[in-house]
């Protein structure tokens, strides 16, 4: 830990949209927040990672593919590996698949159209870095904004996603009911966010950062940043 505050890195890339309103979130939630550049490996000693939203490179070859190679990864990886928290919101929870952090990989939506509107999610787990405060089953409502939101797995990486229950969220009714009706983009088993096996490592579609400002919308993504500050803060994952 290095102070009273913990920091908390958002990386721009060429082309990130969210990285601003990542950046505010933070600060509005208690932290400190530092802007990092994607072509640097020096993560300026934070405590935490969030790889922001957006188009990085313009999604030209695969959504995060080109991403994954970004010179600052080399850093956020090793972070990753030493259990720091990192938090891959929409694209980048994609570069978080393509750089093997996570399982599975991310298409087109279902419906092959962008989808912009709130959902609500089901908490699957505590064990991991943004839901540590939260518990399994209740639900929380978070904005999604996305053209490429699908998650999908070989049957392999199913089984072994839903054995060691690395769901972190799953799209759902207000009331916790999973099923299709409530799956905005097709994702296999409905799932809204995964994470690690050791859960400091954690991707998810929706846009916490959208959701903090009570006077602009949904506040579901308070608790996800007060777990992230305070597993920052702690340096360990429970």
């Amino acid at each position: 830990m290095t102070g009273a505050v913990p920091r908390v890195g958002v990386v721009t890339f060429p082309g990130s949209l969210d990285d601003g309103d990542a950046l505010r979130a933070i600060e509005q939630m208690g932290g400190h927040a530092v802007s990092l550049w994607h072509g640097e490996r020096d993560l300026r000693a934070v405590d935490a990672v969030i790889l922001p939203g957006g188009f990085s490179y313009g999604d030209y070859l695969r959504c995060g593919a080109i991403a994954r190679f970004a010179p600052v990864m080399e850093p956020v990886m090793a972070f990753a590996e030493r259990g720091g928290p990192v938090l891959g919101i929409c694209n980048g929870f994609q570069v978080l698949c393509e750089a093997g952090l996570l399982p599975g990989a991310m298409i087109r939506n279902r419906s092959l159209r962008f989808v912009c509107r709130d959902v609500w999610l089901r908490v699957e787990t505590a064990q991991s870095c943004i839901t540590d405060g939260l518990t399994p089953g209740e639900t929380i409502e978070i904005p999604i904004k996305h053209g490429e939101g699908q998650w999908i797995a070989t049957p392999e990486q199913l089984a072994d996603v839903e054995r060691d229950m690395l769901v972190v969220f799953r799209y759902a009714s207000r009331t916790g009911i999973v099923d299709e009706a409530q799956n905005p983009n097709g994702a296999v088993n409905n799932v809204a966010g995964i994470r690690n096996a050791a859960g400091n490592v954690v991707g998810l579609m929706p846009h916490p950062e959208h959701a903090v400002d009570p006077d602009v919308g949904p506040t579901g993504g308070q608790p996800l940043f007060a777990s992230l500050l305070h597993m920052a803060m702690a340096g360990v994952i429970g």
